[in-house]
C-alpha cells in the first residue's frame, strides 16, 4: 500500500520490457485499471476452455506426443497467467485484522487453534502426496 490514501501497487497481467514485472499504481478505478481486469477475465477464461480441451485431449487415444507437447506448453503458459493473476489479486487483499484477547474468535481460548497444521485434516488425494 502507498503511504495515506486508498492507493495500491498492483501487478498487471502483463510484462515489461525484457519480460519484467508491470505494476501499476492507483485506487483500481482508472482506465488501465479496468483494461487489467479485463484482460485478466479473458486469461481466466482462455484457461477454463484450455482445461476442457485437455481434458478431451486426454480422453482420445489417438493423439499424437506433438499435440501433447503443444498442450503442456499451452497449459504452462496457461498456468503463468494465472499464478501472476492470483499473485496480483492476493498482493491487494487487505492485510487480517490483529487477533488479541477480543479476537473475532471471542476470547483467548476459545475457537479452533488456527496453528493446527491442515494437512491432516485435508490430506492431498490423486497426487501420490498423501
Amino acid at each position: 500500500m502507498i503511504t495515506g490514501g486508498t492507493k495500491s501497487v498492483r501487478l498487471l497481467p502483463w510484462s515489461g520490457e525484457g519480460g519484467k514485472p508491470c505494476y501499476l499504481v492507483g485506487d483500481g478505478t482508472g482506465y488501465l485499471s479496468r483494461v487489467a481486469d479485463a484482460i485478466e477475465g479473458v486469461q481466466l477464461g482462455m484457461s477454463a476452455a484450455l482445461l476442457d480441451h485437455a481434458a478431451d485431449m486426454l480422453d482420445d487415444h489417438k493423439v499424437t506426443a506433438a499435440q501433447l507437447r503443444f498442450l503442456a506448453a499451452r497449459m504452462a503458459e496457461a498456468l503463468r497467467d494465472v499464478h501472476r493473476i492470483a499473485e496480483s489479486r492476493g498482493a491487494r487483499l487487505p492485510l487480517p485484522a490483529p487477533d488479541g484477547p477480543e479476537g473475532p474468535d471471542g476470547p483467548e481460548g476459545e475457537g479452533e487453534d488456527v496453528g493446527e497444521d491442515l494437512r491432516d485434516r485435508c490430506p492431498p488425494s490423486g497426487f501420490g502426496l498423501g
